[in-house]
């Protein structure tokens, strides 16, 4: 009896939390160059000196984003159709990711507070890992202390060891890429999913063009 008296309490409360997800909303604003101490300073000069921060309505600041100032070329670049970023080498460092607050990846792993090196990587295809996005193109996170030669393109084993280290769980620390929404950049879209993409310019060697990040949301699998 006493949790039929409890019920309409519990239905309104999952009620309010859903209203509030579906009501929370995101922008984007440029901020100047990457000086934190917690950061190397060999890092630092690696980096564009401009960055992106996404900023939550209501919640503040959620993250911070630094882009390599050249990444290099991919010399064999893949004609896969689920790849959508051939231009990008595996294992290669492409920028700094800031969490202002604790955060999470891709598979709603915890993520700290902190620093992280970026990483390119593409989702490997096996059943373990069907379904996980339209596309095999990701980026592994990982602690900026331990990520020490960022010239060094990384192999997967590599890329898997470090984004342990950023989850502190078996499963790498990992966001998804998703097609770039035009050509206004930075921004910040909401694509079919319902996920929350930031559309941001790489600088590549060869060529300038834009990617998308997949900052807030997860897989619902």
């Amino acid at each position: 009896m006493r949790m039929h008296r409890k019920l309409p309490w519990i239905l309104a409360a999952q009620l309010f939390w859903i209203a509030s997800t579906f009501a929370q909303s995101y922008k984007v604003e440029t901020i100047g160059a990457l000086t934190s101490p917690d950061v190397p300073k060999s890092v630092q000069d690696m980096l564009a000196p401009q960055g992106t921060r996404v900023v939550g309505d209501p919640g503040g600041a959620l993250c911070e984003l630094w882009l390599r100032k050249a990444v290099p070329a991919n010399p064999s670049p893949s004609g896969s159709s689920d790849i959508l970023f051939s231009a990008l080498t595996e294992g290669t460092f492409l920028g700094v990711l800031h969490f202002v607050t604790p955060g999470s990846d891709f598979r709603g792993q915890a993520i700290k507070a902190g620093y992280y090196t970026l990483r390119y990587a593409l989702i490997p295809q096996d059943g373990n890992h069907m379904g996980v996005n339209p596309s095999r193109d990701a980026i592994h996170l990982c602690p900026i202390a331990a990520d020490t030669d960022l010239a060094k393109t990384l192999t997967f084993n590599d890329l898997v060891k470090l984004g342990r280290l950023a989850s502190g769980t078996p499963h790498p620390a990992f966001l998804v890429m998703a097609a770039a929404a035009g050509s206004n950049s930075p921004s910040l879209f909401k694509d079919d999913s319902g996920n929350w993409d930031l559309q941001v310019q790489v600088h590549g060697e060869a060529k300038d063009f834009p990617v998308a990040i997949t900052v807030v949301g997860k897989w619902q699998g």
